[in-house]
This record gives structure tokens, C-alpha cells and sequence, in this order.
């Protein structure tokens, strides 16, 4: 509102130069006001969150015993990283309908930020989802990846089914595509959903760059740089959801997926930030609806769409 105010004295003289001028001070106030609401929101949920976050800290319970999990070792300057203990696969028939859903969260944060998403899903038939959390020890994207995998196997050999889709947050999304396209998951996962995840890297404050994992997500890092490479043939399809209020990510436009060789659908979510994108119900929608979006093959292989949300 004082934005508007000060610019209103010098409406007159500028406005031969700038034809569309008049409509700035409502243009000013509703980007204010947008961004206020957005603002508030993200605080609210941080702070719901924060009282969620101890219950999301242990693995999900599964029926069978606990395996000893390999350690992994850390990247350089990290301890090594345990994987997480998972039940026991019990081979079943294979089934037939929707494949699980796996749900990644994102850097420093827990399964607990999925409690909404996944409510959701299964109140629309979506009875298999598993939410995983990786080790808060894991300092390498690449072993992170490599953790999914073993998780993405035993979830399969325990329900039968022969794929899964994945719904990765920030970091998860980032673990989940380098799973697909160097790890050869795409022949495990059917259709990979990111939300405000960096695909092409993020500026965001330079001074976490103290963590390795932070570091992977800088642009032009070596992470980065090989998930441009080539992925012929892949066979996962991808919707991200970019939001263009999004203050993780620097610029907006690197939470966006770029690649020549990738089935892509890119959606711009209007109205609210980075921590409400697995929270707000308007995504949950348009994350269900990718879900359950039937591409054929030949059409999935050409397919490079852009879409738009507005929530706010």
C-alpha cells in the first residue's frame, strides 16, 4: 500500500510514456496483497509442522520383522549413513488397479509433511502409500537415490506390484529423478510428481552451502550436470509443480523440468509457497489428477506440456 502511495504523484507525467500505467497502483496492491496471504500461509503451516514433526521422525510401521540394513558410506566430510530398517518383503500375487504411492519428503523434514496428502489420496481410492523417510545422515544425493531403490524393491516384492509413482518434495524430487534417470529406476517408477524441487539447481542461501547435499543442489554441481545428460528411452512420465511464489527456489524458474529426452508437464501453482505445496488441497487435486492420468506410449514420448494452477 505505500508502494502505491509513493508512485501515485508521478501517475501524470508518466503516463504518455507508459500507456498502461493507471493500472499499476491496483496491480502493486494485488501483488501485495497476494504475497501477504502467501506469507502468512507458509507461516502457519511451519508452524503446524513443527508441532506434526515428532510424530513423522520413525519409519512407518510394516507387518514382519526388522532386517538389518548395509551401511552406506557418507560423502566426504559426513559420517556414514544408515539405511532405514524395512520390513521384511512377503512376495504377493500381483495386483491390479493403482500402483502405491510413495511419498519423499524433503531437506531436513520428515515423512509428517505428507499427513494431509496422503489423507487424501486415500480418500479417493488410493489405499497403497507409504511415506518414506531417508536418513537424516545421508550427505550424497546419490546414495539417497541408491536408499530409494532398496525401499522401492521391497514395497513392490510386498504388494505384488510390478511399478510405483513418486511424489518427492524439494530434496525428494531431486532423489527420486536421480533414481530414474542414473539408476535405472524408470523401469520401477511409472510417473514421478515434484513439488518445488530444483532441478536445475538453486542460489538459496549461499551460507548452507556447509552441508554436501546443499551443495549437490547448487547449480551447474556435478548432480546437476549428470542429470542433464542424456536418458534415452526413459520410461517415466514427470509433472512438476513449480509455485511463482516459491522463495527456495532461485530462480523460481529452476523448480521447472527441462530435458529433451523426458516425458514432462510442467505446472505453475499461483498463490502460494514452497512449504505449502504438499499441504494445500488445490495441489493435492492436481497431484490426484496427474495420478490418475493414462498416457498412452506413443503419445508419452512427445509429450512436453505446461499447465497452471491457481490456488490464491
Amino acid at each position: 500500500m505505500m508502494v502505491t502511495r509513493a508512485v501515485s504523484p508521478f501517475l501524470p507525467l508518466c503516463q504518455r510514456l507508459l500507456p498502461d500505467l493507471p493500472a499499476l497502483p491496483g496491480r502493486l496492491t494485488g501483488i501485495s496483497l497476494t504475497l501477504l496471504k502467501a506469507t502468512a500461509l507458509e507461516i502457519a503451516i511451519l508452524a503446524g509442522h513443527l508441532l506434526l514433526y515428532p510424530y513423522g521422525i520413525a519409519q512407518e510401521r510394516r507387518s514382519g520383522p526388522a532386517i538389518p540394513s548395509p551401511k552406506t558410506p557418507g560423502a566426504a566430510g559426513c559420517p556414514e549413513s544408515t539405511d532405514l530398517q524395512t520390513a521384511s518383503p512377503t512376495p504377493q500375487l500381483p495386483t491390479r488397479g493403482s500402483p502405491p504411492v510413495v511419498l519423499l519428503h524433503g531437506f531436513i523434514d520428515n515423512r509428517s509433511v505428507f499427513l494431509l496428502l496422503r489423507r487424501s489420496l486415500a480418500q479417493h481410492g488410493r489405499h497403497q502409500v507409504v511415506s518414506l523417510n531417508y536418513s537424516p545422515l545421508t550427505c550424497d544425493i546419490r546414495t539417497g537415490a541408491e536408499l530409494l531403490g532398496r525401499h522401492i524393491e521391497e514395497i513392490c516384492a510386498r504388494t505384488g506390484s510390478e511399478q510405483v509413482d513418486v511424489v518427492g518434495h524439494s530434496l525428494g524430487g531431486l532423489i527420486a529423478r536421480y533414481y530414474v534417470q542414473r539408476l535405472g529406476g524408470d523401469t520401477r517408477v511409472r510417473m514421478l510428481v515434484t513439488l518445488g524441487t530444483p532441478h536445475a539447481g538453486t542460489r538459496v542461501v549461499p551460507l548452507a552451502n556447509a552441508h554436501p547435499i546443499v551443495r549437490q543442489m547448487r547449480p551447474g554441481s556435478a548432480v546437476i550436470e549428470e542429470l542433464a545428460l542424456p536418458s534415452p528411452g526413459c520410461r517415466t512420465r514427470f509433472v512438476s509443480f513449480w509455485s511463482d511464489l516459491d522463495r527456495v527456489m532461485d530462480p523460481l524458474e529452476t523448480a521447472c523440468l527441462d530435458h529433451p529426452d523426458l516425458s514432462v508437464q510442467n505446472v505453475r501453482v499461483s498463490g502460494i509457497g514452497h512449504l505449502a505445496l504438499p499441504v494445500h488441497p488445490a495441489v493435492a487435486t492436481g497431484i490426484r489428477q496427474a495420478l490418475d492420468t493414462t498416457v498412452p506410449a506413443a503419445e508419452a514420448e512427445k509429450e512436453n506440456r505446461a499447465g497452471g494452477l491457481t490456488v490464491a
